[in-house]
């Protein structure tokens, strides 16, 4: 919890309560305002930027000294997109430890732009240093600008904290019994009610699929089924899924060593969920929701299932294992099913789910698939709001038929003349997914694969900040 605490409380303030005059002012400029802004500068202020050639390009930082070395002012160059709130996150995570204060050049950007860059100032100070013995220096601090309401930011950021700490933490830390701790937790905090099933107990609760991928696991890391139940009853129903495998070998198609190290991420899904779920509780938004989290390990024993086992599935359909590295899907498949008897309004599901998905947008767009227009314009428009990388792509029914089993419903499996692996795994949920409301499903990275300034390698919060701002539109 050491890097959640510093997030939310060390990180921002509100100016109204701490002394904002010894603050070192930020002053944002774009290259049109530029030679103004130099010309009024004060002669040190000039000297310093015409040291470091600075232009007011994106990314350009000088830190201005006083006299006696320490730094007076700050320089930050917004580039050809000065409407990018996000880039400031590569400003907060180059600053010394200190406080700063943001100098708009007018009150109308600072009224338009100042909570998305306080939260992306959060977003930037982030590190994960739980192993670590030297933890470095503290992160800046903001003294926020007024006008921003300092406890959403608080909400949103600390959201994205946990979701990031729990993809970094290794499976040694994060297994089932941990997710489930971390759902406990948020339950208690926010007056939500848990459900959670355990080990051989799945099978009677009518959850065969979540077992039979979680079955190989040593006892003390059980498959479960978890379940967060907030808001009052008569409010629109809100379903969140997210795939909670902890650890995945690939099962008996054993995955190789390269395509096994990052797999400590493969709950991302369930992180992600429950972060966007404590975002909607610690926003108290109008909604009855319900946080739906499979959690198993993908192991390798003399009880693992099999290639060419047919499971059955919460819904009824009967599913071929054609290859146990394509496991994900076979969780979601009952979680979707559960989601579907609750009658949700709209139903999101989160997960690591195909590294397809790489191939056709790289690690940091998300695709994401619904049927639904409207929700889908809503999810594209907030992506570009927020800053969030969304691109929708397509439920393709020709493809379909690559999931056809000779001896079962379906296969998870798809044939490979369909190619199209991140589709096809949407289209094998689909089958599962809720009829009477929205369904979208995002197939996130969650991870950032090269570092940069603000975006440090290692977990990234996706899609999340968009699908929040839809919840809030759709349900305000």
């Amino acid at each position: 919890m050491t890097v959640q605490k510093r997030a939310m409380i060390d990180v921002i303030v509100a100016a109204a309560n701490a002394d904002a005059g010894a603050a070192i002012p930020v002053h944002p400029i774009a290259p049109p305002d530029w030679p103004a802004f130099a010309e009024a500068a004060p002669g040190m202020t000039r000297a310093a930027a015409t040291l470091a050639s600075f232009t007011a390009k994106a990314g350009e930082l000088v830190l201005v000294p006083t006299p006696e070395g320490a730094v007076e002012r700050v320089l930050f160059g917004l580039g050809e997109k000065p409407d990018s709130a996000m880039a400031w996150r590569g400003l907060s995570a180059r600053l010394p430890a200190g406080d700063y204060q943001i100098a708009f050049p007018d009150a109308p950007t600072a009224s338009a732009r100042s909570e998305d860059i306080a939260l992306a100032w959060v977003l930037g100070t982030y590190r994960f240093d739980r192993y670590k013995q030297e933890r470095g220096a503290p992160p800046p601090r903001l003294f926020a600008p007024p006008g921003v309401d300092v406890g959403r930011v608080h909400a949103v950021a600390a959201a994205c904290v946990l979701a990031r700490d729990m993809v970094n933490t290794p499976a040694s830390d994060m297994g089932p019994l941990q997710i489930e701790t971390i759902a406990r937790e948020l339950a208690e905090a926010h007056g939500a009610s848990l459900s959670v099933v355990v080990g051989e107990d799945l099978l009677e609760a009518g959850y065969p699929a979540v077992h039979a991928v979680g079955r190989a696991a040593a006892p003390a890391r059980a498959p479960r089924m978890i379940e967060l139940t907030w808001g009052e009853a008569d409010r629109p129903k809100v379903a969140v899924v997210g795939k909670g495998v902890v650890f995945d070998t690939g099962g008996l198609d054993i995955k190789p060593s390269a395509g096994m190290r990052l797999m400590k991420k493969d709950m991302g899904g369930a992180a992600h969920a429950l972060a966007l779920g404590r975002m909607i509780m610690g926003l108290n938004l109008p909604v009855r929701l319900s946080v739906l989290v499979p959690a198993v390990e993908n192991a390798i024993s003399g009880d693992a299932m099999r290639p060419g086992d047919v499971l059955a599935s919460r819904k009824g359909l009967s599913i071929e294992v054609g290859n146990t590295d394509a496991e994900g899907r076979l969780i979601l498949a009952d979680a979707l099913a559960r989601a579907g008897e609750l009658e949700p309004d709209l139903t999101i599901d989160l997960a690591t789910l195909t590294g397809a998905a790489r191939v056709a947008l790289g690690p940091q767009v998300v695709p994401f698939y619904t049927v639904d227009e409207d929700l889908a314009a809503a999810l594209a428009g907030a992506s570009r709001t927020v800053e969030d990388p969304l691109w929708r792509l397509p439920l393709w029914e020709g493809y379909a038929a690559s999931l056809d089993s000779d001896v079962a419903d379906l296969k998870n499996d798809p044939d490979a003349w369909a190619q199209a692996g991140s589709v096809t795994a949407a289209l094998f949920l689909q089958r599962f997914a809720p009829t009477g409301g929205a369904w979208a499903h995002f197939d996130i990275f969650s991870w950032n694969p090269r570092a940069r300034a603000g975006w440090p390698v290692g977990a990234e919060a996706q899609a999340i900040r968009a699908i929040l701002s839809v919840l809030e539109d759709r349900y305000a």
